[in-house]
Parts: structure tokens; C-alpha cells; sequence
């Protein structure tokens, strides 16, 4: 019997609905969402606070990590494309991996496309990904749910600590420095337990610009 034969399979990854979002599945095949994943990761701003294991810098290497990450996982990590609840519009996204199942931990990050940004996306998404990792019946139902951005993303420490992540200390050089996979930078550390209460709201989107 090979490895592959006795491996879990991957849990399948619900919906998630709420705050006039839906969080759904990543989906490959579809050219919207290929295109959504390639610009919010060659985004300059994206680049400025995140480096990713892959740099992908064409559409070839982004449908891989695309792929990579919408695989899905036997121990309940899963990758969601933010989309608006109400035109299906791809505003950014936001994952859960878990890192320990024996200590029930994991980690959750975000991003949102250019043209999504200033109207809450990041809060309400992290809202909904945060209860699913840590409560919902059909999610992984972690003890600890951690989040970390780099030092001086003074953006990421508000939206962390508005869905009830409070900031636990810094992380020294624990990620590599913007485009670069040879020096480190600091992280800033926040997490949220099982046990917290949920985050007071309402967490209301801000209407689109015209």
C-alpha cells in the first residue's frame, strides 16, 4: 500500500457567510480567481509586508502556488477567497493553517486587493475565519489561533486587534525581509484563544467608492 493510499483525505472546506461577505473555496480553473491571486500577490504593497516561500512573478507560478494552496489538508487548514456576498466580486483573502493539531494551534493571514481596500474587508473576513478556526462545528476547532505581521504594518496591528486578537510581543527576525529570502525582519505577535470573547461589532462594510 503506498503513503498516498493511506493519507486523510482533505476536509472539505465550508462557506463561510457573514458581514456582507462570503468566504469561499479558492477555485484553480477559474481564470477570475487565477487573476485575483496573481494581482493581490504581485501587489506593491502586498510585496512591501509579505514574502512569501514562492515569488511567483508570472501567471504560471502563481496558478502552482494558486493550486498549492486551494489543495485543502486532512488537519483543517484552509485557504478562503473573500468575495462580497452580494455581487461575488473577489476582494482579497484569508487562511487558517494548522500547526499543531496535538497542541491545537494554528495561524490565520489576510490580504485585499488594491481596489478592495478602505472598506473593512480585512476586519470582516478575519472575523468569520477566526470564529470558523476556533468554534464552528465544521472547522478545526483550535485551542490558539496566532497572527503576526512585520513590524511598522501599523494597518495589520488595527484590523488584528479589532477582531480580538490583542498584541502578545514581538518575534525577532521570525520573516524574511521584503523580497528576500537571505534576511529577517521582526514580527509583531498578537493571537486569540478559544476562550476570549468574540470581538464587539457591528463590523458594517463602508460602501465602495464611486
Amino acid at each position: 500500500m503506498t503513503d498516498a493510499a493511506i493519507r486523510p483525505a482533505p476536509r472539505p472546506v465550508p462557506d463561510l457567510h457573514g458581514h456582507g461577505l462570503l468566504l469561499r473555496p479558492w477555485d484553480p480553473d477559474s481564470e477570475a480567481d487565477l487573476d485575483a491571486w496573481f494581482r493581490g500577490r504581485a501587489d506593491p504593497d502586498f510585496r512591501r509586508w509579505n514574502t512569501p516561500l514562492s515569488l511567483a512573478t508570472d501567471r504560471a507560478g502563481a496558478l502552482d502556488s494558486l493550486r498549492t494552496a486551494a489543495a485543502g489538508s486532512a488537519d483543517g487548514s484552509a485557504a478562503y477567497c473573500v468575495t462580497d456576498a452580494g455581487t461575488g466580486a473577489v476582494l482579497g483573502h484569508a487562511g487558517v493553517t494548522v500547526v499543531s493539531r496535538r497542541m491545537d494551534y494554528g495561524l490565520v493571514g489576510y490580504w485585499v486587493l488594491p481596489e478592495a481596500r478602505g472598506r473593512r474587508v480585512a476586519v470582516r473576513a478575519l472575523v468569520l475565519a477566526a470564529r470558523w478556526a476556533l468554534t464552528a462545528p465544521d472547522g478545526p476547532r483550535l485551542h490558539r489561533l496566532e497572527l503576526g505581521h512585520a513590524v511598522g504594518h501599523d494597518a495589520s496591528c488595527r484590523v488584528a486587534e479589532r477582531c480580538g486578537f490583542p498584541a502578545e510581543g514581538t518575534l525577532r527576525g521570525a520573516m524574511w525581509e521584503a523580497g528576500r529570502h537571505d534576511a529577517y525582519r521582526d514580527v509583531h505577535l498578537h493571537a486569540r484563544l478559544a476562550t476570549d470573547p468574540e470581538p464587539d461589532g457591528p463590523f458594517t462594510p463602508t460602501p465602495a467608492p464611486v
